[in-house]
């Protein structure tokens, strides 16, 4: 019996660490660059308007608050908006955003259009 409980718990604990090996938090952005800075932009994109990047998130809330950082923008002439939607284990987070920034309950994008820190192109 006792083998039976060990072969069991080492079961259960391969199981659980194998459960969180796949947990997946894939970030995505989508820059709208000021005007004359498309290539400074999008350079965190490898020269791409849009990518995803994986991000480290334990959690579905992990995740989703990883995608809210992800809308702070440090680059004010550079980069007027952004657009970022996050996915954990392929399940699509909701935001709470329209892709403009405008509220939207079923909204996938994660930045408020109204940001101080956004549309900011001089």
């Amino acid at each position: 019996m006792r083998i039976f409980l060990s072969i069991a718990a080492m079961f259960t604990v391969l199981i659980g660490i194998s459960t969180m090996a796949y947990a997946e938090c894939a970030v995505s952005y989508t820059r709208t660059a000021c005007r004359g800075q498309d290539a400074t932009s999008y350079k965190k994109c490898g020269g791409n308007k849009s990518c995803t990047k994986i991000k480290k998130a334990d959690t579905m809330h992990a995740c989703w608050q990883a995608a809210v950082k992800s809308c702070n923008n440090g680059r004010l002439d550079i980069t007027k908006y952004k657009q970022i939607t996050a996915t954990y284990n392929g399940r699509q987070l909701i935001g709470g955003f329209a892709p403009s920034g405008h509220p939207s309950n079923n909204g996938t994008n994660f930045c408020w259009g109204g940001r101080p820190d956004l549309n900011q192109c001089q």
